[in-house]
């Protein structure tokens, strides 16, 4: 059963999550909360696999509430939630820990898909248009370019391989059937590749690769 938390500052929002999580028979809403000072407390109250993160909250906002919950001693896998208008947001809480992130007009079947991908420990970055805003945003941050192809440097080229199909959104399985491996060695690969690039999650790692230009 994975254990859910959601955060958000608008009560109707939290209410729509938690009946559509709740709906499903493979998670548990545990947890609520308005703020990210909120959001703190219960992770440390309660164990939590997965929290559904919004970015614009009062007294700490979805960023900072990230970065505390990755913190954590048990931290939780964190998706932010989000909207076309906040790209920067949206870089700077992958950047802070997050997993992914969701539009707040995904499908509710993409939601629920992305709670149990996530809590798997996969990265959620679809849909598509979402990623280009990681993309375009990216861009801009030049002067970790030459820092990101140094790191890329320590990776053997089967790594390689498997980062760049890593950072188009790939699971595991998906990247096993592609380069022809068994599960559980792309599974070695991806935790080698996560400490040799000094990251703690695959969407901290997709974006180095993007930095480094192993990806377009």
């Amino acid at each position: 059963m994975i254990r859910a938390m959601i955060v958000d500052d608008d009560a109707l929002v939290r209410l729509g999550l938690a009946d559509l999580l709740n709906g499903d028979q493979g998670i548990e809403v545990v947890a609520q909360a308005a703020d990210g000072l909120q959001a703190v407390e219960q992770a440390t109250a309660h164990r939590i696999d997965v929290a559904l993160v919004d970015v614009r909250m009062p007294r700490m906002d979805g960023i900072t509430a990230t970065a505390r919950l990755r913190a954590l001693p048990y931290p939780p896998k964190v998706i932010t939630l989000t909207t076309f208008d906040l790209d920067e947001y949206v870089y700077d809480a992958l950047a802070a820990g997050a997993d992914g992130f969701l539009l707040k007009d995904t499908d509710p079947a993409e939601i629920l898909r992305a709670v149990h991908l996530v809590a798997a420990g996969s990265a959620m970055l679809h849909p598509t248009a979402a990623r280009r805003l990681i993309d375009r945003y990216h861009a801009t941050h030049q002067p970790q370019v030459t820092a990101a192809q140094a790191r890329l440097e320590r990776l053997t080229p089967r790594e390689r391989d498997v980062l760049a199909l890593l950072a188009q959104g790939e699971t595991n399985a998906d990247i096993a059937t592609r380069l022809a491996m068994r599960e559980s060695t792309v599974k070695a690969h991806v935790s080698r590749i996560l400490t040799a690039l000094e990251v703690t999650n695959r969407v901290q790692a997709a974006l180095v690769a993007r930095d480094a230009g192993l990806t377009s």
